[in-house]
């Protein structure tokens, strides 16, 4: 996915929250804000949003001396978020289709998100998920959640690759992974996370933390990218990617790093930019569960397929 116009004032928020959550001073973050303005000539519009955000989260980093401005969030989410997908957890119970169940709770845990321009209120999302159940989880979008395909993918997989988003959501994630080895335990399930600090994407400690470590392998993408651009992660990592089977892939970022990846990939997120909400086709707020059938097969391999209904 190529960058709008509409991303750039987004790029300015990000630099602004960054550096005052790395304790940046007015006059540090005016110094920042400049730099942003100054790069942005250079960047070329071609390349994905988080090509641009790694740019300016890294001269964040370089100016307040701070590698990891986010910590502090990440280890609320993490808290936040496995007490809340462990009470959630009980949605799975008596389900007759507990796999379409933990999928939307996964999608749900999307909400968790620092770095996106988000409406939504993370704390006030949950609480909503909490009191309402499955009614209050955020509704799949028409035309965009192809959930047999899904099906068919996990019976055919042997090896799926899942690539984490944001600290805290991963909890959410887990369910879906307990879920997919219950029905097939058979199955190598391998998770990858950040190398280095991204905005709020998790890190190795963050999965650990989260207990991701019981339902999956955890490997690194070798990436700092708030995203997965092939052109930034480790050999070791193109080499899981290429062999993998399935890939399932998790978040914004993700999205739009890989929507014309050359391979197939199923993309489940929870649509909160007004960007990418349009370039999917569906409304801000929605659950998404794209199978994107490789660059190949087209833009309409991409986002062909019908709702299933749910």
């Amino acid at each position: 996915m190529k960058t709008t116009l509409d991303c750039i004032p987004c790029f300015f928020r990000q630099a602004l929250e960054a550096a005052r959550l790395a304790g940046a001073d007015a006059t540090l973050q005016r110094r920042i804000l400049c730099d942003v303005a100054e790069a942005l000539p250079g960047f070329s519009l071609d390349a994905s949003p988080p090509e641009m955000a790694r740019i300016i989260h890294g001269r964040v980093r370089e100016r307040t001396g701070n590698a990891d401005p986010y910590r502090s969030i990440k280890e609320r989410s993490n808290r936040m978020a496995l007490d809340a997908a462990r009470r959630l957890s009980s949605l799975l119970d008596g389900e007759a289709d507990r796999l379409r169940t933990a999928v939307r709770l996964s999608i749900a845990g999307n909400i968790i998100d620092y770095g996106a321009k988000n409406s939504l209120n993370v704390d006030a999302a949950l609480k909503r998920m909490l009191d309402g159940g499955k009614d209050a989880l955020p509704a799949p979008a028409p035309d965009f959640f192809h959930f047999p395909d899904f099906e068919t993918g996990l019976r055919e997989a042997g090896t799926i690759l899942f690539l984490a988003d944001n600290a805290g959501e991963i909890a959410f994630d887990r369910l879906l992974l307990e879920e997919i080895t219950r029905r097939h335990p058979e199955k190598e399930i391998v998770v990858a996370v950040k190398e280095k600090p991204a905005i709020n994407d998790a890190l190795f400690r963050d999965a650990l933390d989260c207990g991701l470590q019981a339902a999956a392998r955890i490997v690194s993408s070798g990436s700092d990218t708030p995203g997965t651009p092939l052109s930034r992660c480790s050999r070791e990592f193109l080499e899981l990617y290429r062999r993998a089977d399935m890939i399932i892939s998790k978040g914004q970022g993700n999205f739009e790093t890989l929507s014309d990846a050359e391979r197939p990939v199923f993309f489940l997120l929870l649509t909160k930019c007004p960007v990418i909400a349009r370039d999917i086709g569906c409304a801000v707020g929605d659950a998404v569960l794209i199978h994107h059938r490789g660059k190949a097969a087209g833009q309409a391999g991409r986002r062909s397929g019908v709702s299933d209904g749910s």
